[in-house]
């Protein structure tokens, strides 16, 4: 499924009218790239609300067709267009936040009624308690919940941070490990590494993680986690680099006329769409 031009972020910047403004992109300025954002196909827009602002925290607003709630160093954008099925079994399965406190950020989850699958989303050996479970390496809190149309969402404690919650990881599915790090490396610039059992890659803001899938997996296009949305100083140049290896965009580069605003789309080599922006972070 291709979406038209009539679709997505740009449609969304044509048909707002007063400019809306949003919390920056802080981790923008360390780096010529970094996340910007997940755009997520909802079946109720207002379920979704429930969660990502009365639940999580999160900061809501109107956005053209699209509702975007932000948090730190991530936009949420929030399309009312049914989901062809949920993150698990796409090459995002889960995307992650982490939070000071993971026991009292479950329990206002559990009060508001939204599902906690911990134990389900771990092997058995490993020791969960009251929904959370404790990893030894790299020595941490984690807790798994399933927000509306099976977005799957890993939550990390934190105690140190200061903010009540902020983007923490993009976990990818793959049956070819190391060789979606690499190209992630190289493409993105992003640093290989390794944390606990998962091979990782870190951008300013956000770690992106590398689980082995034995099982073919689908594309994120059409599913709940559409795509993912990195955010680029130079965007027009970096586009043309990448059309230079080989890389054919869904949708070419071009600037949103009096927003400010540049984008282009792409699909990766192992299914996940990405939207590539520059001045998101300004908004």
């Amino acid at each position: 499924m291709k979406r038209t031009a009539t679709t997505g972020l740009a449609v969304a910047l044509a048909l707002v009218g007063a400019p809306t403004t949003f919390a920056q992109l802080t981790a923008a300025s360390e780096g010529p790239i970094a996340y910007g954002h997940h755009h997520l196909n909802v079946t109720s827009v207002e379920e979704h609300k429930s969660f990502w602002i009365d639940t999580l925290g999160g900061t809501g607003t109107e956005f053209g067709p699209n509702y975007v709630v932000t948090f730190p160093n991530v936009h949420v954008f929030l399309r009312e267009q049914a989901p062809t099925g949920g993150t698990k079994g796409t090459t995002v399965n889960h995307i992650g936040f982490s939070v000071p406190d993971l026991g009292a950020t479950l329990t206002t989850i559990r009060d508001a009624g939204f599902s906690i699958v911990t134990r389900e989303e771990l092997p058995p050996a490993l020791d969960v308690v009251d929904d959370i479970a404790h990893v030894a390496n790299p020595g941490i809190n984690i807790a798994f919940v399933m927000a509306p149309d099976d977005v799957k969402i890993e939550i990390v404690e934190n105690r140190e941070q200061s903010t009540p919650i902020t983007l923490h990881h993009i976990h990818f599915a793959t049956e070819q490990v190391e060789e979606m790090r690499r190209w992630y490396a190289d493409t993105f610039g992003a640093t290989p590494g390794v944390s606990g059992a998962f091979q990782i890659a870190t951008l300013p803001g956000v770690t992106l993680s590398y689980i082995p899938s034995s099982e073919p997996l689908a594309g994120t296009e059409g599913r709940s986690l559409d795509h993912v949305g990195f955010e680029v100083d130079g965007l027009e140049a970096f586009c043309r680099e990448l059309e230079a290896q080989g890389i054919v965009f869904d949708r070419p580069y071009r600037e949103l006329e009096g927003r400010g605003l540049a984008i282009a789309y792409f699909t990766d080599p192992f299914g996940t769409y990405i939207e590539l922006t520059e001045g998101l972070d300004n908004l």
